[in-house]
Formats: C-alpha cells, structure tokens, sequence
C-alpha cells in the first residue's frame, strides 16, 4: 500500500495520477472533504480506499495496522500563506506531521513529505541552510519547524524521511485552491474571463511585474517526489524548484501566448501585503543534485502551455 496524504488536493491528486501512470493503484488517500467537491481531482484516479484526515490520525496513533506500507507521501497541510491563526496552523502543519514521522519510524516506512519555500521568507540565498532560514508567516515558520524536527533525529532514524521545499508551483489541478492557487493559474482564469491578466505593480527594486519566482511544473514535483519514495537517496531536506527564476510578465505573457489573446495590467498591492511579500526566490539544487535527481525541468512556456491544455481537456 502506498499512502498519500492531502490526496485530494492539488499536488496529492497529481501524485496520485503519477502513480497510476507507473501501474500503482493500491492507494490510501487521505484528506479532508470539507469542501465537497475537492473529489473530483481524484475523479479520473485509481485508489485502494480513502480515509478523513482525522480519522487516519486518529487511526497512526492508537497503533492500527494497515499491512504491508510502501511509503508514505505527506502532502496534508494548511497552506495558506494568509491564515494567521497560529494555533490552527501549528496544529494542521507542524503536530499532524510530527505524528505521521512517528508512525512511518514505527512502521520503518520511507516518508516524502512538503516543506516550503517559504522557509526562506526574507532570505536572499535559498540554500538549505539555517541562516537562510527567515519565514516571513506562520505558514513558513509552521513547517520549518518540522523540518527542524527532522533533522533533529537523522541520526536514529529507522527509516528514509525526505522533505522537499516547493518553491511555486504550478498545473492543472488547481480549481479548488482559490486564491492560494498559483498565479499561472489565476492569470489562466482572468485572461479567460475578462482578456486582461492583473499583477502586482513595483516592489522592492523591482518594476512592475518584474519580481521574479522560481515557477515549478507539478509533473516535476510529481517525479522528484517518486524518486525520493524509493528510499535509495540520502534523507534530509532538499529543494524542489527548477532553479531557474522567471518574472511575472514572463508568466503573464506565456499565458497570453497559450490562450492566445489578452493583455496585462499593474494594481496595487493589498494592504499590509506589500512588506511581507517575497519578491525573489530561485532554488538552489546543489542538495537535490547530489542526492541523485538528474531529470531536466519543463521550460515554464512549456509547462504554461500544457497546463492551460489540460485545463481544458478536464473542464471539457
């Protein structure tokens, strides 16, 4: 069995369908549907069963066994980079995980589970390293600290526990983020509505625009995740990103080019937004490298252009 936590969400479902594309379909999925009709991105899945995030919990922690585990693949979170409840996100992203390692060590299961790069925050170097560790919210700092909890116990581990700091992702199966989906995403949806693509105006030292992000492909994310379920890599924390950072009017203009209309306008920031807003993020794969992925990243007017298709193709 393989067990895929936050498997109705966006990257969940994605990995999901990643697997089914490698023949495996004995698939726990567990999450929370609250919002009903998160299912569908698990419409076109093969699963084994599914579970509520709190009854799976509930389940790790009084010992039930599940059988045989393959691995598990954390990706249940709050993520949120507006919630500012602490006590909701401490809960959601920092104990749940705490008790989702404890039972992966207990069964000796390898464990890939989402950190962030949000871990950086304020940072201007995003190696993973502990001085460049400055979360600007609760969001970053909540799952900081559990990969702080895991790097704590390398030393007597008892099975694989790898965690992976997304940088921005993006792909089709975003339709039930709402504003926490990625701005390819977002754009896709306004270019389509109204033929113009909103963004934000200058920050920083940056024009209009042109703050600039490291935009990951989910089907990138989907094999980075599946060659670190193997167990064969060294645990620790790792980057998830391309490497290569890309600016605002470059999504804007790819996304105009995949459509193949609109225009873009500037607005400006929302209040309060403006200080906390990351206006430079770039992964460094140094870590990732050396731990073994070799793949090449989709190109972002590759990945823009096949995501606004799937979009269709699951709209149609």
């Amino acid at each position: 069995m393989w067990i895929v936590t936050g498997g109705c969400g966006f990257i969940g479902s994605s990995i999901i369908a990643g697997l089914n594309a490698r023949g495996i379909t004995d698939i726990l999925a567990v999450d929370d549907l609250k919002s009903g009709q998160k299912f569908l991105n698990l419409a076109d899945c093969k699963l084994l069963d599914y579970l509520d995030r709190d009854s799976f919990r509930a389940k790790i922690n009084s010992g039930y066994s599940f059988g045989a585990i393959n691995a598990i693949l954390h990706q249940g979170a709050c993520s949120d980079t507006m919630e500012y409840d602490g006590v909701f996100m401490m809960e959601n992203n920092y104990e749940y995980s705490k008790d989702v390692l404890r039972f992966a060590q207990s069964m000796r299961t390898p464990l890939v589970y989402a950190s962030t790069a949000a871990t950086y925050g304020a940072s201007t170097q995003f190696i993973e390293r502990e001085e460049n560790e400055r979360p600007l919210n609760i969001y970053g700092w909540s799952k900081l600290m559990f990969d702080r909890h895991v790097r704590a116990r390398m030393q007597t581990l008892t099975a694989p526990v790898v965690g992976l700091r997304y940088f921005n992702v993006y792909g089709a199966r975003e339709g039930f983020k709402g504003k926490m989906a990625s701005v390819i995403y977002q754009f896709h949806q306004q270019c389509e509505r109204t033929g113009v693509i909103r963004m934000f105006e200058g920050s920083g030292t940056y024009a209009a625009g042109e703050q600039r992000r490291d935009f990951v492909s989910v089907a990138d994310l989907v094999k980075i995740n599946l060659h670190f379920v193997q167990g064969k890599s060294p645990s620790g924390v790792y980057n998830a990103g391309t490497g290569k950072s890309r600016s605002f009017n470059d999504v804007g203009r790819a996304v105009i080019a995949a459509i193949g209309k609109g225009s873009i306008e500037y607005i400006p920031f929302p209040e309060g937004l403006k200080e906390k807003y990351q206006n430079f993020t770039e992964a460094d794969l140094t870590g990732l490298r050396k731990a073994g992925y070799t793949e090449p990243f989709v190109e972002l007017e590759q990945g823009v252009l096949q995501t606004v298709q799937e979009i269709k193709t699951r709209s149609a």
